[in-house]
């Protein structure tokens, strides 16, 4: 069986050099760069000549797009910050050749973070769907978290990938957070939804209760606490973004007197 794995990356010249590397043993590699600034391209075209640029449109779109230029009856999606390992590239191989073989696949994913491997706080198993047949699957979602929606039974893999996110590090993380609350608040904003001065009062602190006691994160150490304590900034600016939204708040020029 043949597989196809699609990439969609953007200024990634530190990440997309581990991520082609663990993808070399399939039949194609599919890149969709957005426009990037930096040798990310290059280095991708050392690996495939499937490497297409165009505008930023979305995960959505630009996920669809790389699944539309795969030619293989197999797609593994991944994002350029993840790598394949030998346990599980083998695990595919084997999955795909079976008479009987689903029409798509979760994989656990494992990422590494302040220099360590995160167990708990959330961050794992972080089940992800990207193993699919081609013509049984479609990208949906709204501006962020994007999912696989397949066509069929979907099973489950039981080797990890690995996901290196943020770079590793705090000012990572925050740069992620800033893009990523910026769009889930727009996403409430859409549905309608309201803020409310207890949101910022009670939701952070009840993430922060999640994620280091309910989820384990102080049995990852202090990486736990670093984790816990960003996922509660994370609501708490995603909603003050949705009051500026609701608001009108930005830059103007106050009333001439």
């Amino acid at each position: 069986m043949s597989i196809s794995i699609c990439i969609i990356c953007f200024n990634e010249e530190e990440n997309i050099l581990r991520c082609l590397e663990s993808s070399k043993w399939a039949d194609e590699i599919i890149v969709v760069d957005s426009m990037s600034q930096d040798k990310t391209v290059e280095i991708a075209r050392e690996y495939t000549d499937r490497v297409y640029q165009r505008v930023w449109s979305g995960f959505v779109d630009g996920k669809n797009f790389a699944l539309s230029k795969a030619a293989c009856e197999w797609v593994f999606s991944l994002d350029a910050d993840e790598e394949i390992p030998e346990e599980l590239r083998d695990e595919i191989q084997d999955e795909i050749k079976k008479e009987y073989a689903k029409e798509g696949y979760s994989v656990p994913r494992l990422s590494f973070y302040q220099g360590r491997w995160i167990k708990h706080s959330g961050f794992y198993p972080d089940r992800q769907l990207r193993l699919f047949k081609r013509d049984k699957a479609s990208w949906v979602g709204k501006r962020v978290h994007e999912r696989v929606e397949v066509n069929g039974e979907v099973g489950r893999l039981a080797n990890n990938l690995l996901h290196y996110p943020y770079n590793g590090t705090i000012s990572g993380q925050i740069q992620t957070i800033n893009a990523f609350s910026t769009l889930l608040a727009r996403n409430l904003h859409d549905q309608g939804k309201r803020f409310s001065p207890l949101l910022l009062l009670l939701r952070p602190p009840l993430k922060f209760i999640e994620v280091y006691l309910l989820r384990l994160g102080f049995l990852d150490g202090i990486a736990g606490f670093i984790i816990a304590l960003s996922s509660a900034y994370a609501v708490f600016v995603r909603y003050v973004k949705l009051r500026e939204l609701k608001r009108g708040f930005g830059n103007r020029p106050f009333p001439s007197s």
